[in-house]
């Protein structure tokens, strides 16, 4: 065979459209791509929290039914949370303290959202207890706020420490108004 015919049979061969291999190329690539999204998606997606865990992360509470001087109990996370619908003795109380007189100083208006009802986690900030005076007739301490017997720290009724061992205040949550009655915490 001469060089010539060597020459015509290479040039035969390749193809007409260039263009062709590159498209060939990049579909390979998306394939290959899209094989490792949905290998890698089910290992990302079990990262997430359990559905049970997100039920626990908002809860909604109905305050209508609470009346003044009153309060409740509920169960956000774990953590009992207290919600007292406050007189108004017990604001005027809470609004009235001197700031100079607080361990760990904060007024009551940052405390409660609305002044009628405030909301704390009740879990006293010494050791983890729980604080009594959520129950009617219950020892309510010094400040007829909360008293948590364990070691004998006193909240006043905005949840502030004001007497014990206890360093910090009554933890407030997180929490919206979703209506006048609705309370979201989380």
């Amino acid at each position: 065979m001469a060089k010539s015919d060597t020459k015509k049979m290479t040039a035969s061969k390749r193809p007409e459209d260039p263009g062709r291999r590159d498209f060939i190329v990049i579909a390979t690539n998306a394939m290959a791509g899209l094989g490792a999204v949905a290998v890698a998606w089910p290992l990302i997606d079990q990262m997430n929290p359990a559905a049970d865990t997100l039920a626990l992360a908002n809860i909604e509470v109905d305050v209508s039914k609470i009346a003044e001087g009153q309060s409740i109990t509920v169960k956000w996370r774990g953590k009992p949370v207290f919600i007292r619908h406050r007189t108004e003795d017990e604001i005027a109380r809470a609004s009235a303290t001197d700031m100079s007189d607080l361990r760990d100083p904060e007024s009551d208006q940052a405390r409660a959202e609305k002044p009628d009802y405030l909301v704390l986690v009740g879990v006293c900030t010494h050791l983890g207890c729980v604080p009594l005076g959520q129950k009617t007739g219950e020892v309510r301490g010094d400040y007829d706020g909360w008293f948590c017997p364990c070691h004998g720290s006193h909240y006043d009724t905005s949840g502030r420490i004001r007497k014990g061992p206890a360093p910090t205040n009554l933890e407030v949550p997180p929490y919206t108004f979703l209506s006048d009655s609705v309370i979201r915490i989380g």
